[in-house]
């Protein structure tokens, strides 16, 4: 991997500067928004989920840019329209205002980034897919790890305002820069020519976007990769009433977040391995089965360590889940298209964590236990999990004989 390190140096970067649309890095400041703004908590979070997924609808279009430009170009694009938002940060007064800034943020944040990483890995490495992904997927649990402490010390030194004015420095005189120079040289995989096989990595075919959206297999695929951002994102914003209901305090689940973050670090590295070991098809219905059991164990829980166990298994699959389905697009799709067909299934994915919150939150407002929702979800994930098996079995033998694409008429 070391001659490949700028490639892998820039995937990371990407993956890292992501924060700045994350939900967790903007949630850092929702205390001061809605102070300066009289907005409500419902408010708030109501332009927050219009905007996101007003953001989701708009990858589906902007995420086509990673087939047609080059990726040095739609990187350092990216920075400055993310730095843009950033600076919206510095200038909002109302919630029109918060409206537009959000669904630049989450656009080109969450959105694009993570897009323009992940589609520039799959299509940059065949053979050493799985570890290229972990290695560039590491720049989100770093971020997370790294930056809420500082922009909490950096708030209380100097305002809110002005860390986003850092943000936008940061993005346009640090990352612009470095993301010119790292991908100022493309990377044609060693394996290019690769035909796949059982255990290939290399897609038979390049799909179209529009024989994906005609195929049932992506929709079969997509019943388990859309699980855990909405069951996931669920949760993790309801957690304070999960941890009234349960008798417990906030800091219980705030401190397994570290114990989240080491799982799904080292789980990325194994499902990188895995996936060029055998691929990404059949380590597939592995990805959403801890969070599964996970969901079970916070439902009948009764004591406060059954949450970091919860926890450890929900950071299993976030690493699994993070590369197998990076890896899987390109290993079945192809990467011609690869751009526009991750664009289409992140999209889905943004879309699956914004309902998420509203779903749950109307279920807990009409009185349904959220342990209740918890088994729930849990028994969805299981045979999520079953479907997959079936899926992957599937994919494995279209990938030996090059079936023809299985078209929804």
């Amino acid at each position: 991997m070391i001659e490949n390190a700028r490639w892998l140096a820039a995937g990371f970067l990407l993956t890292f500067m992501s924060s700045f649309g994350q939900t967790y890095f903007i949630a850092l400041f929702s205390g001061q928004i809605r102070g300066e703004l009289g907005l409500s908590h419902g408010e708030f979070g109501t332009v927050y989920g219009l905007a996101t997924l007003s953001s989701a609808v708009a990858l589906i279009w902007v995420g086509k840019l990673a087939d047609r430009e080059n990726t040095q170009l739609v990187a350092v694009f990216v920075c400055i329209m993310l730095a843009a938002g950033a600076f919206g940060m510095t200038i909002v007064t109302g919630p029109v205002v918060l409206f537009f800034t959000i669904f630049v943020l989450r656009l080109f944040g969450q959105g694009m980034m993570t897009h323009v990483s992940q589609t520039a890995i799959g299509r940059w490495f065949v053979a050493r897919r799985g570890k290229a992904l972990a290695v560039t997927g590491f720049g989100f649990p770093t971020s997370e790890a790294v930056l809420p402490a500082i922009v909490v010390l950096l708030v209380g030194a100097a305002g809110w305002r002005s860390v986003w004015m850092m943000a936008v420095a940061v993005l346009l005189l640090v990352a612009a820069p470095v993301f010119w120079f790292l991908l100022g040289k493309g990377r044609t995989p060693l394996a290019a020519n690769a035909v796949a096989t059982g255990r290939g990595t290399a897609a038979p075919r390049n799909w179209t976007r529009h024989e994906v959206v005609r195929d049932r297999l992506f929709y079969l695929v997509m019943l388990g990769v859309l699980a855990p951002p909405f069951v996931g994102t669920g949760i993790f914003f309801h957690a304070v009433h999960l941890m009234e209901t349960k008798g417990y305090d906030i800091t219980v689940f705030a401190g397994s977040f570290p114990i989240y973050a080491a799982v799904s670090v080292g789980s990325s590295f194994i499902a990188g391995w895995s996936v060029d070991r055998w691929s990404a098809r059949q380590f597939l219905p592995l990805t959403i089965l801890p969070m599964g059991l996970g969901a079970l164990v916070l439902a009948f829980g009764t004591v406060p360590a059954t949450v970091t166990v919860a926890m450890v298994l929900f950071g299993f699959t976030a690493g699994f889940q993070s590369t197998t389905a990076a890896a899987l697009w390109p290993e079945v799709y192809g990467t011609r298209h690869l751009g526009a067909i991750r664009a289409l299934a992140m999209s889905a994915m943004v879309f699956a964590s914004a309902a998420s919150p509203y779903v749950l939150g109307t279920l807990i407002d009409r009185g349904v236990p959220f342990d209740n929702q918890l088994v729930v979800m849990a028994a969805y994930m299981m045979a999520a999990t079953a479907v997959l098996v079936i899926v992957s079995l599937r994919l494995q033998r279209r990938a030996t004989v090059d079936l023809e694409p299985q078209v929804c008429v």
